[in-house]
């Protein structure tokens, strides 16, 4: 069994497309969906049984969660990722983001992202980290906001500005301890801002 972005590949016959599972975006979610499914197959779960689960999978709160979208503006909600490692999967699932970053920076903060900058069709920088990220970011489009409902705002009007589906990424690659108690409050603050603006809430496949 083979994961790609998008696709398993299954040695007992066809593959399995992932590409309207929208809570399945990206290799590593590829990677956790082939395990789910050789584990419910090894369980005795039949194939196309097996094949459903997958795409009807609702994902989970704050881990590349859809929250909702704006025509084609889609906005995901990946609170969880706290470091540049975990912001790194969600960056690499879409070729192209707004991308809202920032908070209380880890070590190296963003230095390790800099092979998907080409990916980010503009940042909006929060938090204590904004300044460093800036600097991290140089020539890419970057501006600094400080709020989630700032960077939300911003970034759900250049995104439809750009046309055609887009997406507009919380993925802060941070700790949120500098303007809330928890990653579940950061991304709940997240998806208030985007409902705030008139977000159609996402429904599974």
């Amino acid at each position: 069994m083979r994961a790609a972005p998008g696709r398993i590949e299954i040695d007992e016959g066809p593959g399995i497309d992932l590409s309207t599972a929208r809570s399945l975006p990206g290799r590593h979610n590829a990677q956790n969906a082939a395990f789910a499914y050789a584990t419910a197959r090894a369980l005795g779960v039949s194939h196309d049984a097996a094949v459903e689960g997958l795409l009807t999978f609702p994902g989970l709160a704050h881990r590349m969660e859809a929250i909702g979208h704006i025509g084609p503006v889609r906005f995901i909600n990946d609170s969880k990722a706290t470091n540049a490692d975990a912001a790194r999967q969600a960056l690499s699932s879409y070729p192209s983001v707004f991308w809202i970053a920032g908070g209380r920076a880890k070590d190296g903060g963003i230095d390790d992202l800099a092979d998907l900058f080409p990916r980010i069709a503009r940042a909006y920088l929060i938090g204590e980290a904004a300044d460093a990220f800036a600097a991290a970011l140089g020539d890419t489009p970057h501006q600094i906001v400080h709020t989630i409902d700032a960077a939300v705002a911003a970034a759900a009007r250049d995104a439809a500005s750009a046309g055609g589906p887009q997406i507009v990424l919380l993925s802060p690659a941070c700790a949120s301890f500098d303007q809330y108690p928890d990653f579940e409050a950061r991304g709940e603050a997240f998806r208030a801002a985007a409902l705030n603006l008139g977000a159609t809430p996402e429904t599974a496949s």
